[in-house]
C-alpha cells in the first residue's frame, strides 16, 4: 500500500521533528474525516506554500516553469515580475497563527523575493514550521540571515556531483556555489549551536542523472545533509491534457501550467530501478529515500504508461486527491488554489480573509466535484496523490 511504503520517510521525519510530526498526523486525521463526512468543507490545512515569485535565476532543463517547454518564461514581464506586498503575506500569516500551519516557501526561486528572509523570520515569530524550497543560488550570500532566521528546514536540488549538475541546470560554477553556501549554513549553525535549518537534499530523476544517481550520496556527505529524497519525474502527455479540458470546463479554470509537462520521461525504467536499490538499500549518516516509493512494476508502469495509477489496499486510499482538504497554495497574485498547475481559486488574500476563503462556495464546491470524480485526469501524473 503505496502510504504505507511513506511511513519510513515519515518516521525518520517524526525521530527528528517529533512535535512536528505529531502536529502533521493529527491534522491529517481531521481532513480524512472532513473528506469522508464534511460535504467539502475541511479542517484548517495541514499546510499552506507560499509562492512567493514566479522569477528564478536559473533555467533547468527539466523545469516545468522555467525548462525547455516550460510555461513560466512564455508568461509575460509583468506576470513573472508580480509579487504579493509583505503586509499582505503579514496579514495572511497572522491569520493563519490561530491554527499554526506548517508553510512552505516556493517559486520561481523563493530567495529572489525581497523580503524572504523578513518573511521567515515573521513566520517564526508566530511559532510556525517553516521551510524553504530553494536551488541554492542565493546561500553563500544568504547563510548567515537564514540560520539566524529560526528557519525549521532548507530543502535544496542537486543534480549529480559537480559537472552533472551545471550541466542540468545551465551555469558552469553552480555546483560548487551551492556547496560554498551550504558550507557557510553549517558553520553558522555550529557557531550559533543551532540544529536548524535541517539540510534536505532533493533531486529530481530525469533522462540526464538517472544513471548517475550514486554520485548523490557523495554531495549529500559534503554537504552534511539530514536526508536526501530522490524524487520521480513528473511528466504528462498531450491524451491527459485533452482529457482534462471537460474537467477544467465544468470548474471555470485551466490547466495549462501542466503543458510544461508534456514531454517524453526518456528513462529506462528497469535500468533506474536497478540504479536504486544498492542507493536505497546502503547505511549512511543520513536518511535516503524514493518518492513516491514505488515497487519495481509500479516504478516500470509509472515511466512507460503516462495514464498509471499505483495501486493499494484498499484501493481508495490511492485512488483519491486529498491534497484540497489538507495544503492551500497562495500564489504571487493573492490567489488561493487548491494545486499548483490548476488555475481555480478560492478567493483572494487581498479581498477576504484567508478563514472565509478556506471553505467559501467556491472552495466546496470544488471539493465536492473532486471528490465526487475522485480524481481528475491530470491527477495521475501529480506526486502528491501519493504523500496523503
Amino acid at each position: 500500500m503505496m502510504l504505507l511504503k511513506n511511513f519510513k520517510r515519515f518516521f525518520n521525519k517524526a525521530l527528528r521533528q517529533p512535535l512536528y510530526a505529531a502536529g502533521v498526523f493529527r491534522k491529517r486525521l481531521a481532513a480524512q474525516m472532513h473528506y469522508r463526512f464534511s460535504d467539502g468543507k475541511s479542517s484548517n490545512p495541514e499546510a499552506i506554500t507560499l509562492f512567493l515569485t514566479h522569477k528564478c535565476n536559473l533555467h533547468c532543463k527539466m523545469c516545468g516553469q522555467w525548462g525547455e517547454g516550460g510555461i513560466t518564461k512564455k508568461a509575460s514581464a509583468q506576470f513573472v515580475q508580480s509579487e504579493l506586498p509583505l503586509d499582505d503575506i503579514k496579514k495572511l500569516v497572522d491569520e493563519a497563527s490561530a491554527f499554526r500551519p506548517n508553510i512552505t516557501l516556493f517559486g520561481g526561486e523563493p530567495l529572489l523575493h525581497a523580503h524572504a528572509v523578513d518573511i521567515i523570520r515573521y513566520i517564526k515569530s508566530k511559532g510556525m514550521h517553516c521551510l524553504v524550497i530553494t536551488n541554492g543560488f542565493l546561500l553563500d550570500k544568504m547563510a548567515e540571515e537564514l540560520v539566524s532566521s529560526g528557519l525549521d528546514e532548507l530543502n535544496v536540488s542537486f543534480d549529480g556531483g559537480a559537472a552533472l549538475h551545471d550541466e542540468i541546470r545551465g551555469m558552469l560554477g553552480l555546483f560548487d556555489r551551492i556547496m560554498s553556501g551550504l558550507k557557510e549554513v553549517n558553520r553558522f549553525k555550529r557557531l550559533g549551536s543551532r540544529k536548524k535549518p535541517l539540510v534536505n537534499l532533493q533531486c529530481t530523476i530525469t533522462k540526464y542523472n538517472y544513471l548517475h544517481l550514486e554520485q548523490m550520496l557523495a554531495v549529500a556527505e559534503e554537504a552534511r545533509a539530514d536526508s536526501l529524497t530522490f524524487h520521480n519525474l513528473i511528466f504528462t502527455n498531450k491524451k491527459l491534457l485533452e482529457e482534462q479540458r471537460p474537467y477544467d470546463e465544468l470548474l471555470g479554470a485551466s490547466s495549462k501550467d501542466w503543458e510544461g509537462f508534456d514531454f517524453e520521461p526518456e528513462i529506462d525504467p528497469k535500468a533506474l530501478y536497478e540504479k536504486l536499490q544498492p542507493i536505497l538499500t546502503g547505511k549512511y549518516p543520513f536518511n535516503v529515500d524514493l518518492y513516491p516509493n514505488f515497487s519495481s512494476e509500479e516504478l516500470i508502469r509509472y515511466y512507460r504508461d503516462p495514464c498509471f495509477m499505483a495501486s493499494s489496499a484498499p484501493s481508495d486510499l490511492t485512488a483519491r486527491c486529498l491534497s484540497p482538504w489538507i495544503v492551500a497554495y497562495v500564489f504571487p497574485d493573492g490567489e488561493v488554489r487548491p494545486c499548483l498547475n490548476c488555475t481555480y481559486s478560492f478567493g483572494n488574500i487581498k479581498d477576504r480573509p484567508f478563514r472565509d476563503i478556506w471553505n467559501s462556495e467556491k472552495a466546496i464546491g470544488f471539493r465536492r466535484v473532486l471528490k465526487k470524480n475522485r480524481i481528475f485526469p491530470l491527477c495521475r501524473r501529480c506526486t502528491e496523490l501519493y504523500r496523503y
